[in-house]
């Protein structure tokens, strides 16, 4: 790890634990830390490629979460959001679910990276803020991730107005799916049930989860039975059923 890295990766028990740490600027999304970013999620994706990657875990140093974009640095010139946008994407795209870990508080861009994340769980009393419109802007290439696991019309004041809003109402709106006393245990947990899981088997879960809702139905029915068929006559399939009949672990979690 460099002494001068704004976001550090380590891979420990299967889980890539990605970590922003730039609290000076209350990790705002500045050019070096999306770069590093980046970075991190290149030792993710090699983690994930080996077999040593199972779950890919976005956390923070306090006291933010991330503060969104670098004000100071976009006065300088004309931004290019394409780095961000990667981050993001390879966030929802990973083969493996990945999972927000939200201690401190988050705004505009910083809502958004968390909403690239398959599952966040949130301490209960967060507060989080779309600021952009404040500004003169709109949360427009944040919008994409949030308003395809969440409800627009639920978040339409705070997209309209900036105003703040609670980690409940940001559950209630499908923005997060988990509000804790304790966020570090709660990761865990999910973690762990992860790794109970097949790797395939979730890889397929997570893509199901994001195409089905968007699929026409027909086509979706069809691909999902022939993913069912294929799954239940594979061999992850077989030693899931040996090992249940069998009363032993199958040996993905051994």
């Amino acid at each position: 790890m460099a002494d001068d890295e704004l976001v550090h990766a380590a891979v420990a028990d299967g889980i890539v634990t990605i970590t922003l740490d730039s609290p000076a600027n209350r990790n705002a999304l500045s050019t070096r830390l999306v770069a590093d970013l980046n970075a991190a999620l290149d030792v993710a994706d090699a983690a994930i490629g080996a077999g040593d990657g199972r779950a890919v875990v976005l956390t923070h140093v306090p006291p933010a979460f991330c503060a969104g974009a670098d004000l100071k640095e976009r006065r300088t010139g004309p931004p290019d959001s394409s780095p961000m946008v990667r981050a993001m994407r390879r966030l929802m795209d990973a083969e493996v679910p990945t999972i927000a870990a939200v201690k401190g508080p988050a705004r505009a861009g910083g809502v958004g990276l968390m909403a690239s994340c398959d599952l966040a769980v949130v301490r209960t009393d967060i507060v989080f803020a779309f600021t952009e419109v404040r500004i003169g802007v709109a949360a427009a290439i944040i919008s994409v991730p949030i308003l395809r696991r969440a409800s627009g019309s639920k978040l339409a004041s705070a997209f309209l107005t900036g105003e703040q809003f609670s980690a409940d109402s940001a559950r209630d709106a499908g923005l997060i799916t988990h509000v804790t006393d304790d966020v570090d245990a709660t990761v865990t947990q999910l973690c762990d049930g992860i790794k109970m899981g097949a790797p395939r088997a979730v890889a397929e879960t997570k893509r199901m989860l994001r195409t089905v809702p968007e699929t026409p139905l027909d086509d979706a029915f069809g691909a999902m039975q022939a993913l069912s068929e294929e799954l239940f006559s594979g061999p992850d399939g077989a030693e899931g059923m040996a090992a249940f009949a069998e009363k032993r672990k199958p040996r993905w979690q051994e």
